[in-house]
């Protein structure tokens, strides 16, 4: 591959975006994932902005567009590990990890079947379990089922490949070391909720039932944990008394020093989640501002007339739960000027958006920001995209990736 092509690190929603623009316009691509499936955050959702669609809505599309485009040549477990070259003139290396299971895979989920041995569901943000032979999601592209060997016996391993009709399981699969030379590198790594146990005021992650806001799309998505009923974790009973916790870790020197843009718009749209699920539900959002930018302003306005749903304009202080699982908020009401104790039966954290590689040594010269944001362009041959450049909701994702395809083929343009 000459280094008329680009490389897209990162197979969310922003990265597919960048990929099949610059592809559509003839330019070869290599799409790297380091997950086994391409979608990222928003195949995890269970509805996005700004139409309330599921994630199907809209990433089958950009998947057909992947399959009808030979220009894009893609590469799930895989990692960028090395950048040599210049602007124009990159030579870069791929790891890619092994799947042990092969193109022959139809998901008949005879595997899954045959494994025994269970792990925590990463894609539930740990609310399942899964088989560690498994499809990744209900939708998950490529089509392909992913075998975890390392995470059983021997004897289970071989117990697995013989359970496959079709001879899909590949136990001698070893990991690969691939080299392209590329004129661009568009960074299209996205985003990570921020560490529920470094907020130790509320809760620390140890609370059964205060989940954070991603946690809350997958217990509402259809292919969530619970088949989207809104159960607390601790007892599988439907919530009648739920509290948002705004800016939980957002905005705080202590934490991440900025707005995450989409949490406030995240927590009212979940909000509405709870009251279709639970018509009887309370709900209250406490929030030092709420941001609702452009038209979703009117989103607010829809959602704040709902007489169950209360505003409440004030800090969560604390958060313990007593043993039968009520989480007790410590609160304050600025407008009334009250400070009391609450309960509610669960309780949503709206985690701020921090860079998925924040703390991260990024091969090749690539500059990043004091939150791990990064900062580059058409220049350097290394250019953002997405919620690797800023806080982003899907559609503006989207929008910057557009922008990262041009600044690459302008970098290759101009070599």
């Amino acid at each position: 591959m000459s280094s008329n092509a680009i490389l897209v690190v990162g197979g969310g929603f922003s990265g597919i975006t960048a990929a099949l623009e610059a592809a559509e316009l003839g330019y070869e691509v290599i799409l790297v994932e380091k997950n086994p499936y391409l979608g990222g955050r928003v195949a995890q959702l269970n509805q996005y902005f700004p139409k309330l669609c599921p994630p199907t809505c809209g990433l089958e599309i950009q998947f057909q567009r992947i399959r009808n485009n030979p220009k894009v040549k893609v590469l799930t477990l895989a990692t960028l590990t090395k950048v040599t070259g210049k602007p124009g003139d990159f030579e870069v290396e791929i790891t890619v990890a092994p799947r042990y299971v092969n193109e022959k895979c139809t998901s008949c989920n005879a595997c899954t079947e045959a494994a025994v041995t269970e792990v925590e569901c990463e894609f539930d943000f740990g609310l399942g379990k899964r088989k560690v032979a498994y499809r990744p999601n209900l939708n998950a592209f490529p089509q392909r089922y992913v075998f975890e060997r390392a995470k059983c016996s021997e004897a289970e391993a071989k117990s697995i490949a013989a359970a496959c009709p079709y001879g899909a399981i590949d136990l001698e699969d070893t990991t690969r070391e691939l080299i392209f030379n590329v004129g661009a590198v568009v960074y299209a790594t996205g985003w990570k909720p921020y560490d529920m146990a470094k907020l130790e005021n509320l809760g620390g992650g140890k609370l059964k039932n205060v989940i954070s806001n991603m946690q809350m799309e997958r217990l509402c998505a259809p292919n969530g944990p619970t088949g989207g009923l809104l159960m607390r974790p601790s007892d599988g009973a439907a919530p009648k008394r739920i509290a948002f916790v705004q800016c939980a870790g957002s905005r705080d020197e202590n934490h991440l020093n900025y707005c995450s843009y989409i949490c406030c718009m995240a927590s009212l749209k979940q909000a509405c989640y709870i009251r279709e699920r639970v018509p009887s539900a309370d709900v209250t959002i406490f929030y030092i501002d709420l941001r609702t930018p452009g038209r979703y302003q009117k989103f607010l306005e829809k959602v704040s007339a709902d007489p169950k749903l209360s505003l409440v304009k004030g800090k969560v202080a604390e958060l313990t739960e007593t043993p039968n699982g009520t989480v007790l908020a410590t609160v304050e009401n600025v407008d009334l000027g009250l400070k009391n104790i609450e309960e509610f039966d669960l309780v949503v954290l709206a985690t701020g958006m921090q860079p998925a590689i924040a703390g991260e040594t990024l091969p090749g010269s690539v500059s990043v920001d004091e939150e791990g944001f990064l900062i580059g362009g058409a220049e350097s041959g290394f250019i953002a995209a997405g919620c690797a450049k800023l806080p982003l909701d899907v559609m503006r994702s989207a929008q910057s990736a557009t922008g990262a395809a041009l600044g690459a083929i302008q970098t290759v343009a101009g070599r």
